[in-house]
């Protein structure tokens, strides 16, 4: 098939991509190269299956595709704290350019979405049936209610004009390739780890998350995308971490001399966020099988390899 990848040469996108060339499809990759990098998709260009094209989604643009993956806007909360005009649009324009070009190419559509429509939940662990409890006005309601609309847009075009769509959201994912200064929290530990700084805690590190590592979350874009279902559907791994219980890991594995301390904690971040993965586990037969230390081992080996183990050069100096 003739696939387009949104956001293709970020974190995410570039995984999905070597899935889908290794397939044997014909990828086009979209990248406004805000938060992505040639350097993930550089295998591939000048293969004769991928065309890389360098576009802003929130302007049009017309191709003949059978799958749209819509992928682009960054996930990292300081990006969007950065420019967060730019991310609703991203979210809002975005998705309504790639939901027209579904429209006129008759292709389906995946929207990623994400666990932050659900926002302060009253509902633990989060299920797809929760309508969620944002602020609307909050330093992160760039991002999680331009997710909002951008499902409230995917479920409107579905019904109005019958385009095929799918949704998936998509609970906090890690791995090679995330990048190294996006402002979350594995990727935050591992940097500090390697360049023998103390591993910052934001609160007293109690509020939970779950980490599902980015091979077996693109296994599950893939499923979702080939099945006949709409969602949404939670795409995350069940198990629960305290995010202190992150940072002694990541300290464990990569430098145990190196030490925490603890600041205060940020407007609007959830207590709780862990997916109940019982649709996607019905519906398409997907659940994680990464744990997240051996994740940890993996992402932290790549971390090591794009900036150096920082670590051992200041301890021999």
């Amino acid at each position: 098939m003739r696939i387009l990848v949104t956001g293709g040469a970020g974190f995410i996108g570039s995984h999905l991509i070597d899935r889908l060339m290794t397939n044997g499809h014909e990828v086009i990759c979209l990248d406004n190269f805000y938060t992505g990098y040639k350097r993930n998709i550089v295998r591939w260009l000048g293969h004769p299956y991928f065309d890389l094209i360098c576009h802003d989604i929130t302007e049009p643009i017309h191709l003949e595709v059978d799958q749209i993956y819509h992928l682009a806007c960054s996930a990292s909360p300081m990006h969007h704290q950065y420019n967060p005009v730019k991310t609703i649009k991203t979210n809002l324009l975005g998705t309504l350019n790639m939901l027209e070009l579904a429209k006129h190419s008759g292709a389906r559509f995946l929207l990623a979405s994400a666990a932050e429509v659900y926002g302060q939940s009253q509902i633990h662990p989060q299920r797809e049936d929760d309508w969620g409890n944002v602020n609307p006005i909050g330093i992160r309601s760039c991002y999680d209610e331009g997710k909002r609309v951008a499902e409230t847009l995917a479920f409107d075009y579905h019904r109005q004009y019958d385009i095929d769509i799918c949704v998936a959201r998509i609970f906090n994912t890690y791995g090679p390739r995330m990048l190294e200064n996006d402002g979350r929290v594995v990727s935050n530990f591992i940097v500090q780890a390697l360049r023998n700084e103390p591993l910052t805690v934001y609160g007293n590190g109690s509020q939970t998350r779950s980490f599902c590592y980015v091979a077996d979350l693109v296994n599950g874009l893939l499923k979702l995308m080939n099945s006949s279902h709409t969602g949404p559907m939670n795409l995350g791994h069940s198990g629960e971490y305290t995010i202190l219980d992150v940072a002694k890991m990541v300290q464990r594995i990569a430098n145990p001399s190196i030490r925490l301390v603890f600041n205060p904690r940020s407007q609007d971040d959830p207590e709780c966020r862990r997916p109940d993965i019982a649709r996607v586990g019905i519906c398409l037969n997907w659940q994680p099988v990464v744990s997240l230390e051996e994740g940890l081992e993996l992402t932290i080996n790549n971390f090591r390899s794009r900036i150096g183990d920082c670590r051992l050069v200041r301890l021999a100096s």
